[in-house]
């Protein structure tokens, strides 16, 4: 299987904040991809990405299998990979119980779902999983190019590898506070852990499985668990605890910047880059 290339670092983004300009500021500062997140159903807005740029690959970060049917999104994936030359990801995933009335279980949506991506031509290599469970990972390794773990830890990191292998890609997310300050950093990113993830219960199983507790959890998480969940400090220091992910077996990280009142990224994407040396 080729793994398509997105480089060591990545930015990710919720679809509703991206715009052509920040995509192309992204681009020129080095990083290899976008991550569109938030669930778009209409990737209208990855077109939009792709056209302002030349060499960046944009992903989704991800497609709800629940709200867009696999039929839709392979439309998609082939219209944007058709127009752009192979710079489209297609990131899907499960979901959360909390959102659905009528919710099946998570393996067996998934499965049937990357069945149908294959009936309607998306190969395995143009499509990743996320993926935090083992059962989940070890999916991912076998039908699909690799896996996007979402608010996990360089433990967890580590413990993917070893359900992914050795070949298939391996791209977490992790969110960043370019902020000294402990308090002023936790409390730029307790609210964003917090709301709506902590409250979550894949999101909370997994904190569990890597060894946090319902304390960690509890009344808006822990400075220990904040801490892990959205890193802080100087750009120096970010850039190592990004390392950390590499260091315990990711390919790429998807870096997704917290900031005070959704105050432009930029600047601390900028600052991040120089010590990232991409």
């Amino acid at each position: 299987m080729t793994k398509i290339d997105i480089g060591r670092y990545g930015v990710w983004r919720r679809w509703s904040q991206l715009t052509p300009e920040l995509a192309r500021e992204v681009e020129a500062l080095g990083y290899g991809a976008i991550w569109v997140g938030g669930s778009p159903d209409d990737l209208d807005v990855v077109d939009r990405m792709l056209a302002a740029t030349d060499r960046v690959v944009i992903a989704t970060g991800i497609v709800n299998m629940w709200a867009t049917p696999a039929e839709k999104a392979a439309a998609s994936y082939r219209s944007l990979r058709d127009a752009h030359g192979g710079r489209f990801l297609l990131g899907v995933g499960i979901g959360h119980r909390e959102a659905v009335q009528e919710y099946r279980a998570p393996y067996e949506v998934m499965t049937e779902y990357l069945d149908r991506l294959d009936d309607a031509g998306v190969p395995e290599d143009g499509r990743v999983l996320a993926a935090l469970g083992p059962k989940a990972l070890r999916l991912a390794a076998e039908r699909t190019a690799g896996a996007h773990p979402y608010l996990v830890t360089p433990d967890h990191t580590r413990r993917a590898r070893l359900e992914l292998g050795d070949v298939r890609l391996l791209a977490p997310e992790q969110k960043v506070v370019l902020e000294p300050d402990p308090k002023r950093a936790r409390a730029i990113g307790r609210p964003q852990v917090e709301t709506p993830y902590l409250g979550l219960r894949n999101y909370t199983a997994n904190l569990k499985r890597l060894g946090w507790t319902d304390d960690d959890i509890a009344d808006g998480g822990s400075d220990a668990l904040i801490d892990a969940l959205a890193v802080h400090g100087s750009p120096a220091a970010v850039a190592a605890a990004l390392e950390a992910h590499h260091d315990a077996g990711a390919d790429h990280v998807a870096v997704q910047p917290l900031t005070e009142n959704d105050a432009d990224p930029l600047p601390g994407l900028r600052a991040l880059a120089a010590e990232l040396a991409l």
